[in-house]
């Protein structure tokens, strides 16, 4: 009963934050929020197939760029849900095409395909609307962005909670053991990981989406930031990418990391970046939560 209720009393604190904060608070709240739910929903279909995809920013630019181009024409939650469903149709297509390729090539792929979203809506900006980059008028405060960052964020988690204890999610494991072993035990794999894939992207398309009102202007080179796609990896992993709170373990504290970096080491900050990344790779390979469990084990055994 507790795994229920004590986070939703840290989510109705979380709720309850924005109304006490500076602006400059609130921003770092909204930030932590997103990087929260851009890990949680990579992890999703990640941490448990250990295919490391590096398209976050193709799904989470797409998501921007829908609600610059419809803000004007259709209501707040209509586009939404028009953003919703175009991630999961790019999720779809692409998954159909390429969850048949593993290790190195899926990452090589999944990184182009943010570049190449990038390029064509940069071409059909250029060539057909004869202008780059778009501005976002929507009448919605900081804090209701937040708001709605910080629910995505729990449904995200919620669900990966579920998925965790059913059928999908035992068979996503067996995916990342062993496809092969997967194959042999009945497992649909390109259903099961085109269904995972499927649920990622949407949520990733919704955090891009729900964070546009925050650009106020909207161009191809802001929102298909590849240092999203790397943050948004490092996070998960750092935290532990297969745990239920191993994203946001690892976002959380990365994000104020990250934003002191930046503010303060502008132009050595990729390669801070870098390092952090290969520091993670090895030192916690499995992320923090394992490690912790693994150093605990041995306290233990010592005493024992």
């Amino acid at each position: 009963m507790s795994r229920i209720i004590l986070p939703l009393i840290g989510l109705a604190l979380l709720a309850i934050v924005p109304l006490i904060v500076t602006d400059y608070g609130l921003g770092l709240l909204i930030g932590a929020a997103t990087y929260v739910t851009l890990a949680s929903a990579w992890a999703l279909f990640s941490g448990q197939t250990h295919y490391i995809s590096l398209a976050t920013v193709a799904f989470y630019g797409t998501g921007a760029y829908t609600v610059a181009v419809l803000n004007e024409t259709l209501g707040y939650g209509a586009v939404l849900l028009c953003a919703a469903l175009i991630g999961g149709t790019i999720a779809l297509v692409v998954g159909l095409a390429t969850l048949r390729l593993r290790g190195v090539y899926f990452v090589i792929f999944s990184f182009g395909l943010a570049e190449l979203v990038r390029q064509l809506i940069t071409w059909y900006e250029v060539n057909v609307t004869g202008t780059l980059g778009r501005y976002i008028f929507l009448d919605i405060t900081t804090r209701q962005i937040y708001w709605q960052m910080l629910g995505l964020a729990a449904i995200t988690i919620a669900l990966t909670a579920w998925i965790h204890r059913s059928r999908l999610g035992m068979a996503l494991r067996v995916i990342g053991d062993d496809e092969t072993v997967a194959a042999h035990s009945g497992i649909n794999l390109a259903r099961v990981k085109l269904l995972a894939f499927v649920l990622s992207a949407v949520i990733l398309t919704l955090a891009g989406a729900i964070t546009s009102p925050r650009y106020v202007y909207v161009e191809p080179s802001i929102v298909f930031n590849p240092t999203i796609s790397f943050l948004t990896v490092i996070m998960a992993l750092l935290g532990g990418a297969n745990r239920l709170w191993g994203p946001t373990l690892g976002a959380v504290p990365l994000f104020l990391i990250f934003e002191w970096l930046s503010s303060n080491f502008p132009d050595s900050y990729p390669i801070l970046l870098g390092l952090l990344f290969i520091g993670v790779v090895f030192l916690v390979p499995n992320g923090l939560i394992a490690s912790t469990e693994r150093l605990l084990g041995k306290a233990k055994g010592a005493r024992g």
